[in-house]
């Protein structure tokens, strides 16, 4: 007696992932009232804290990219975007289709944007796979690390094909909206 036996243990626990519905419903429920977190391949991520430089270069799109998309696009900050059925990032900036989204988050975008310091690795990594997949044709991470825009273009099998990193003495512009230039020297710190 108070054997027990290796063929009764459990090979490995198994992890439960989340679809959007069941996290949206768990949201409008009143859970994770108080945190800041994210949805990444159903899984419930703890979002990093925003930094002062982090939340200047946020304000700064914002200024810079609003005043000359109204009426053709919606800006958003730090809002949901329903990336796959299994995720529901909220990226700092999001430049979005015309639309109504009162009943569900925005599905599709021209461009999204990351600011990043301590979180670069798992823009440049899971981030950009997982817009990339979500058909995002452009995805910026404003680099504060090394204090450069890196552009991510072409997405195709879950990568984008082209990375290009533009420097604070060039102008860059979305690719939707090539009349929109902005300097980089603009957004960094």
């Amino acid at each position: 007696m108070g054997v027990t036996s290796t063929s009764m243990l459990p090979s490995r626990p198994t992890l439960r992932r989340f679809t959007r519905p069941e996290y949206d419903r768990l949201v409008a429920l009143g859970f994770f009232r108080q945190e800041r977190i994210e949805l990444l391949h159903g899984t419930i991520v703890r979002m990093s804290p925003i930094g002062p430089p982090h939340r200047d270069v946020v304000d700064r799109l914002n200024e810079l990219l609003l005043p000359r998309l109204i009426g053709r696009a919606r800006v958003s900050i730090q809002q949901p975007f329903a990336a796959w059925d299994d995720s529901e990032p909220e990226p700092d900036v999001s430049v979005i289709p015309l639309g109504d989204y009162s009943v569900d988050h925005p599905q599709r975008a021209h461009l999204i944007i990351e600011v990043a310091d301590s979180s670069l690795e798992e823009d440049r990594e899971l981030e950009a796979r997982l817009y990339a997949a979500s058909g995002v044709p452009e995805y910026w991470i404003v680099n504060l690390v090394q204090h450069v825009v890196e552009i991510h273009t072409e997405p195709m099998k879950g990568a984008y094909g082209r990375v290009r990193r533009a420097k604070a003495s060039e102008t860059i512009a979305p690719g939707a909206f090539p009349d929109v230039p902005i300097n980089v020297a603009d957004l960094l710190p």
